[in-house]
C-alpha cells in the first residue's frame, strides 16, 4: 500500500507538473510576443499592471512563471521597479486559478478525470496537425489540460484504496490536525514543502486532495480551518523561484523577487491573527453559503486562496510605494554598484549642451575603466585557470551593458535640444566610443567562453605560450591607460600612443602565430590547447582595433569632419 502511494503520489505529481508545463509552453506558442508585449504596454497604471499580472498568470497557471518574465523585463530596463511589483500582486490572484480547476476533481468526481482521456487525445491530434505555431500552441494547452487532471486523479488514488487509504488512518489524520491547528508550524511546513517542490499550485492542489480524501478528519469546519495555513505558507514558498531567477540579474530585479517574497509574508503575518480567532473561517463560509462538506471542501479552500490574495492585494495597492521602500531598504546599492553605474547623468544639463557632454565624456571615462578590468579579469582567469575572475569579467560586462545603454539615451535625449555645431559633430563620435567599449565587453566575453573550455577540458599552456599571454596582457591594459587618460584629459599625446601600442600588438598577432606553429611542429602544446592560445590572440587584437577606433576619435578632435588622423611610422593600421 505504501509503495503504491508512493508510485501514484510520483507519477501523479510527474503529470501534474508535465500538464502545468505544456500548457504554459501551448499559451506561449499560441500567443506569440503578445504576453511580453501585453505587460510592457499596459503596466504604466498600477491597477492596470494589477489586472495584467492576474490576466496573463490565470492563463499560464503559474505567478512564479509571471514573476520569473517581470525580472526579465526589468533586467532589460522595459519596466520600472514600482510597475513590475504591480504585476507581480496581480500575478497572485491570477495562480489561484488552478485550486480552482482542482475543485472540479471534487464537485465532478472521477467523471472529470475521465474526461481528461479524450482532451488528450485531442490535444495531442490538434497538437500532431497544427501546421503553424499557433495550432500546436492550442494542441499543447488542450493536451496540457488533460495531463493536468489525470495527475490529480492518480494523486486522489494515492490517498484512497488503491494507495494508501488515508481516511482509515487515525495516526495521520491526528498529525495532520495538530499540526494544522498550530498555524506558525503549518505555515512553515506550506513554505519548505512548496520551496522544495517549486509550485505553490501542486502544494495546494495536494492539500485540497488530501482534505477531500479525509486526511484532517471529517469535521469539515475543522478542516476548513486547519488546512488554511498551509495555503498561506504555500504563497511564500513559492516565492523561492523568482529568488532564484533573480540570482544574476541587476539589483532592481532582484528587488522585484523581493517584492514578491515581502508582499506574500506581510499578507500572512497579518492574516494570521484573523485565523487564530476564526474569523478568517467565517467570511469563507459567508462568502459560500451552501455549506461544507466532502465535494465542496476544496471550493471552500479555492475561495479561501483566493480571498486572501484579493484582500492582501486591495491592501497593498494603494501603497504599492510603501512595498517599493521597503525592498530597496532592504536590498540597498552597494558602493561598488554605486561606482560602476552611470549616476551623473543629469538630463536639467540638456540645456547647457557643453556640460552635457562633459558629462557625458566623464562616463565614457569610466565605462572605458570597467572595460579594461573586464579584459583583465578575463585574461588573468584565462592564464591561471581563476573561476572567480571569469564570474567577475561577466558580471563586468553586465556593467559595460547598462553604461551603453545608459550613455547612449542621454546622448539621444541631447540630440533633441538645439546644439551648436560643434556638439552636434560629436555626438555621434562618442556614440561610436560608447560602443567600441560594448564591443570591447563582448571579447572579454569570447576569452571568458574560451577561458572555460580550457578549464572544462584540462588543456594546459606551455611557458612560451605563457609567457606570451602574458606579454598581450600587459600591452592591452597599456593601452587601455593610455585611451583612457587621452579620453579623460583631451591629451593627444596619450592618444597617439596607444596607436602605436596598436601596431606593436598586430605585429604580435603575427609572433604569436608563427610560435604557435612552431610549438605545434614540436610537440610542446597540443593543437587544442593552441586553438585557444590563437582565438586569445585575435581577440586581443580586436580590443586594440575598438580602442584604436576611440583614439583616433580623440586625435580628430572628436569631429567627423578633418583630415583623417595621422599614425606615427612605427606603428600599423
Amino acid at each position: 500500500m505504501i509503495k503504491n502511494m508512493f508510485f501514484l503520489i510520483a507519477g501523479g505529481m510527474g503529470l501534474f507538473f508535465f500538464g502545468m508545463g505544456l500548457m504554459s509552453n501551448g499559451l506561449k506558442q499560441a500567443a506569440g510576443q503578445k504576453l511580453k508585449n501585453l505587460l510592457e504596454t499596459l503596466t504604466k497604471n498600477r491597477v492596470m499592471g494589477v489586472l495584467v499580472g492576474a490576466l496573463v498568470t490565470c492563463l499560464i497557471q503559474s505567478s512564479s512563471a509571471t514573476t520569473v518574465m517581470i525580472i526579465g523585463l526589468v533586467n532589460a530596463g522595459l519596466l520600472t521597479l514600482k510597475q513590475a511589483l504591480g504585476v507581480v500582486i496581480g500575478s497572485n490572484i491570477g495562480t489561484t486559478i488552478t485550486a480552482w480547476i482542482v475543485s472540479l476533481l471534487g464537485i465532478g468526481g472521477l467523471a472529470i478525470a475521465s474526461y481528461s482521456l479524450p482532451v488528450i487525445w485531442i490535444g495531442f491530434l490538434v497538437q500532431l496537425a497544427g501546421r503553424t505555431q499557433k495550432r500546436k500552441g492550442v494542441g499543447n494547452i488542450l493536451l496540457g489540460l488533460g495531463l493536468l487532471f489525470l495527475g490529480l486523479a492518480f494523486l486522489s488514488d494515492a490517498f484512497g484504496p488503491e494507495g494508501f487509504n488515508i481516511s482509515e488512518s487515525r495516526a495521520v489524520q491526528d498529525a495532520l490536525i495538530q499540526l494544522g491547528e498550530n498555524p506558525l508550524l503549518a505555515v512553515l511546513a506550506g513554505m519548505a514543502v512548496t520551496a522544495i517542490i517549486q509550485s505553490s499550485s501542486a502544494f495546494i492542489a495536494i492539500v485540497q486532495i488530501l482534505a477531500f480524501k479525509g486526511a484532517f478528519g471529517m469535521d469539515w469546519d475543522l478542516v476548513l480551518h486547519v488546512t488554511i495555513p498551509f495555503i498561506l505558507g504555500s504563497n511564500i514558498g513559492t516565492t523561492i523561484t523568482a529568488q532564484l531567477a533573480a540570482l544574476q540579474t541587476s539589483r532592481n530585479s532582484k528587488r522585484t523577487a523581493m517584492g514578491h517574497t515581502v508582499f506574500n509574508a506581510i499578507g500572512t503575518v497579518y492574516f494570521l491573527p484573523l485565523l487564530w480567532i476564526g474569523v478568517f473561517d467565517k467570511i469563507v463560509m459567508w462568502i459560500t453559503p451552501w455549506g461544507l462538506s466532502q465535494s465542496t471542501i476544496m471550493v471552500h479552500m479555492a475561495v479561501a486562496h483566493s480571498l486572501f490574495n484579493v484582500i492582501n492585494t486591495i491592501v497593498f495597492l494603494p501603497i504599492i510605494q510603501w512595498l517599493e521602500a521597503i525592498v530597496i531598504k532592504i536590498l540597498p546599492i552597494t558602493k561598488d554598484e554605486l561606482a560602476r553605474k552611470p549616476v551623473v547623468l543629469e538630463k536639467h544639463l540638456f540645456h547647457t549642451p557643453v556640460l552635457a557632454l562633459e558629462q557625458t565624456k566623464r562616463e565614457i571615462v569610466r565605462m572605458a575603466e570597467r572595460a579594461k578590468y573586464a579584459i583583465q579579469s578575463a585574461i588573468d582567469g584565462l592564464i591561471v585557470g581563476n573561476e572567480q575572475k571569469l564570474k567577475e569579467a561577466m558580471m563586468t560586462e553586465d556593467v559595460i551593458d547598462d553604461f551603453q545603454l545608459g550613455i547612449t539615451s542621454y546622448l539621444v535625449g541631447l540630440s533633441r535640444e538645439q546644439l551648436s555645431e560643434e556638439v552636434s559633430n560629436e555626438l555621434p563620435v562618442l556614440l561610436h566610443a560608447v560602443n567600441d567599449l560594448e564591443r570591447i565587453g563582448d571579447h572579454a566575453v569570447n576569452i571568458v567562453e574560451i577561458a572555460q573550455r580550457k578549464i572544462e577540458q584540462k588543456l594546459p599552456f606551455s611557458e612560451g605560450a605563457l609567457a606570451e599571454a602574458d606579454k598581450l596582457r600587459t600591452e592591452v591594459e597599456y593601452m587601455f591607460d593610455c585611451v583612457i587618460t587621452a579620453l579623460g584629459e583631451n591629451d593627444i599625446e596619450s592618444a597617439q600612443a596607444a596607436l602605436v601600442i596598436e601596431g606593436n600588438l598586430n605585429r604580435m598577432q603575427m609572433d604569436c602565430r608563427r610560435s604557435h606553429v612552431q610549438r605545434m611542429s614540436g610537440g610542446v602544446c597540443t593543437a587544442e590547447a593552441g586553438l585557444i592560445f590563437i582565438d586569445l590572440v585575435d581577440n586581443a587584437e580586436k580590443i586594440g582595433d575598438h580602442l584604436t577606433n576611440i583614439a583616433q576619435a580623440i586625435i580628430g578632435g572628436l569631429q567627423w569632419a578633418g583630415v583623417e588622423p595621422e599614425i606615427p611610422p612605427n606603428s600599423s593600421d
